[in-house]
């Protein structure tokens, strides 16, 4: 690798671990599986099993129609369907944070 690459990759760490930066795709988009999670993943996996053969309490989300993950958090966000916590949790989702959320889910099978 040459130093220009070295440092651009360094800058990149640099703005990510300073920012929280993370490649998102837009609202809509089909994430592919290569891509980085969208801002607030790492909270779906705190409870979420990554896949359906994990065992776990709560249902996996991962490879689910982004539709259905969709329409569930907006259920959530509104009071209508049954929550523990998943209530709280959504309203701490904008709708086009949702979507690119649901999207990259779906994705990940």
């Amino acid at each position: 690798m040459t130093v220009l690459r070295l440092a651009a990759l360094a800058g990149g760490l640099v703005l990510i671990l300073t920012t929280g930066a993370t490649a998102v795709a837009a609202p809509g988009a089909l994430a592919s599986p290569g891509t980085l999670a969208p801002p607030g993943a790492a909270a779906c996996s705190g409870c979420h099993a990554p896949s359906p053969r994990t065992s776990s309490v709560m249902p996996a989300i991962h490879g689910r129609p982004a539709a259905e993950i969709a329409a569930a958090m907006r259920e959530y966000r509104a009071g209508t369907r049954p929550a523990t916590v998943m209530d709280r949790i959504a309203k701490g989702f904008s709708e086009a944070e949702t979507e690119a959320l649901a999207a990259w889910l779906e994705a990940h099978r």
